[in-house]
């Protein structure tokens, strides 16, 4: 009797206590409070502060005064900002080391199809000069739609199959294909580029440049764009859309190339190429955050460096959030 007395006592005290429940069970209830005794200094547990702290990366791209690539920086020849305050550079590596990731937009609408074989010609002459087997492109080409001719593959055949079967079209839906190309590029590792061949109109796109933008800076992807003025030269250039692409290319640290003829297409291709090889990446926990902004501004500049007519690009800045596009 005496056992059995205890038994329900004890069944008494747990049916009136509240057990908690993990916070992941549904209708969970938050745990009774209670007065723990004192633990001495060496019982109690040490406080954790959890920070939610993600590592930035800059690519970044140096030229002299002809447009080279300069080689042979440094960790100290560079200094980083964020919001202009100073950043501790955490990762510095020269980016010839890190795979590549490319994803190839090519304009097969009615205004480049004069030309359109040319512009696939040196195309493909690019792709054979820039990929090794730890690279991969991906091809997409664009009209009234956006279509990916190939998957991310460093084997050649398959994209110069792809760039030699385009499907026409209409009409341009540019900003699509650069949103699209970013969201493919975005789970990539190593280093992420968009190449994009055009003549710089967009007539049917659903989301705007805006939203290109920032789906190329979410995804860190630098872009390159070959504006492709008639090689045959013909009415209906779209200005405002070069300036767009202008734009684009500059805030996410790439730069753009105007192309009239044969040569000056192969030409801009080997300087993307060039670039492509001698890049430099730094890396940097942000420190504390005085601004309530969604959006930091990075800034790089150089010293020690004894050429002052030197540039410096890199993506003007990061989101802190994701987009809801």
């Amino acid at each position: 009797m005496r056992n059995l007395a205890f038994i329900l006592a004890a069944a008494a005290v747990l049916s009136s206590a509240q057990v908690p429940k993990p916070p992941w069970a549904s209708g969970a209830s938050p745990p009774a409070k209670s007065n723990p005794a004192p633990t001495s200094p060496a019982q109690q547990p040490a406080s954790t502060i959890k920070v939610n702290v993600k590592l930035v990366n800059v690519f970044v791209t140096v030229t002299d005064e002809h447009g080279a690539p300069m080689a042979g920086l440094v960790k100290d020849n560079f200094e980083l900002e964020e919001d202009g305050q100073p950043q501790t550079i955490a990762v510095f590596d020269k980016e010839s080391a890190l795979p590549l990731s490319i994803v190839m937009d090519i304009d097969t609408s009615l205004s480049t199809r004069k030309d359109l074989p040319l512009e696939l010609n040196s195309a493909r002459r690019f792709a054979h000069a820039i990929l090794r087997p730890i690279d991969a492109m991906s091809v997409y080409e664009f009209s009234e739609v956006v279509s990916e001719m190939v998957r991310f593959t460093s084997d050649l055949k398959q994209i110069d199959h792809a760039i030699d079967h385009p499907r026409l079209g209409a009409a341009t839906a540019l900003y699509d294909a650069l949103y699209l190309g970013s969201q493919a590029l975005e789970s990539r590792q190593g280093r992420r580029v968009t190449v994009v061949i055009t003549d710089g109109g967009d007539t049917v796109s659903r989301v705007d440049y805006k939203e290109a933008l920032r789906a190329a800076q979410e995804a860190e992807a630098v872009v390159y764009s070959i504006i492709v003025v008639p090689i045959e030269a013909s009415a209906g250039r779209d200005i405002g859309g070069e300036h767009a692409l202008v734009q684009l290319s500059e805030d996410t640290g790439g730069k753009y190339f105007y192309a009239t003829t044969v040569p000056e297409l192969d030409d801009a291709f080997h300087k993307i190429s060039d670039e492509l090889r001698t890049q430099y990446l730094l890396a940097y926990y942000p420190a504390q955050r005085l601004s309530d902004s969604d959006f930091r501004r990075i800034q790089v500049k150089l010293k020690g460096v004894s050429d002052a007519n030197y540039s410096v690009r890199h993506r003007t800045g990061y989101y802190t959030t994701k987009s809801k596009f």
